[in-house]
């Protein structure tokens, strides 16, 4: 009789038993950006407590603190004018003795496509506002794929994105991961760029009001107040089991806030 095996992807070797902290470079520190940088300080000092190498994370936003981001994301009073990822870094490092790095401009590719510069890392997160800056950085990250195997060779791409109560998270590896042989599970080797498999729906939403708040109560016409929090801490889960539990059969979810459903993407 023939078993059905369950579909999973087993996470790079890399990331389960490095020799070094895992080099991540996340994208956005606003809404979701700033809460997804407090789950991966919680999650990197969960894993050196459990012997693991840990992570190494480095922030890039080029915006500034306005008063319609407090309350909403993750800044205080005293932060207005500086630049996002310099506040957040700083308070993360001194509260978790991190020595995590902030850049204060847009995300770009590695200069003269030196695959090994510092913006290359094991895996990308994207918190970005817009869908252009999203096929920008899958353009960014599928020039990064390559055969060759370093310490950082650009592995997983997470990318969130969220409307005023509803939102998703997509995992997606860039290239093959090479999967273990087993007899109880169907292996994933590859998962697809969120622009390939859902660029349509992304373009379709690409109409959207994407002007900056000048006030909290504009800003929460645009975002809910507890959106970015909760699909930061579902993403952070999910990048959670790909550590801790080396695999995970689901690559996503969306997410209604209005309703409280939630879909799980199959791998």
């Amino acid at each position: 009789m023939k078993t059905h095996r369950i579909k999973a992807h087993f996470t790079h070797r890399d990331l389960v038993q490095p020799t070094n902290p895992v080099e991540v470079i996340l994208i956005g520190a606003g809404g979701t950006g700033s809460q997804v940088l407090t789950a991966l300080a919680r999650m990197n000092h969960t894993l050196n407590t459990l012997a693991h190498a840990g992570l190494r994370v480095t922030l890039w936003d080029d915006d500034t603190v306005s008063p319609a981001n407090l309350g909403r994301q993750l800044f205080a009073d005293c932060e207005l004018g500086l630049h996002k990822a310099v506040a957040l870094i700083n308070r993360c490092n001194r509260f978790f003795g991190t020595d995590w790095k902030a850049v204060t401009q847009k995300f770009e590719a590695a200069p003269n496509g030196d695959k090994r510069a510092q913006n290359t890392a094991a895996v990308y997160i994207t918190c970005v506002d817009t869908v252009a800056s999203r096929f920008e950085i899958a353009g960014m990250l599928a020039a990064l794929n390559t055969e060759k195997q370093y310490r950082n060779t650009p592995k997983y791409w997470m990318d969130f994105g969220n409307s005023r109560a509803s939102g998703q998270l997509i995992l997606s590896t860039i290239g093959t991961i090479k999967q273990p042989v087993t007899k109880k599970f169907e292996t994933i080797a590859t998962l697809p760029f969120v622009t390939e498999e859902f660029g349509a729906l992304l373009r379709q939403s690409e109409s959207g009001d994407n002007t900056p708040s000048c006030s909290l109560a504009e800003a929460l016409e645009k975002q809910d107040l507890f959106i970015n929090s909760t699909l930061a801490q579902m993403g952070g889960s999910l990048l959670w089991s790909l550590f801790h539990q080396g695999m995970t059969r689901h690559r996503g979810f969306f997410l209604n806030l209005a309703d409280f459903r939630c879909v799980p993407i199959a791998v």
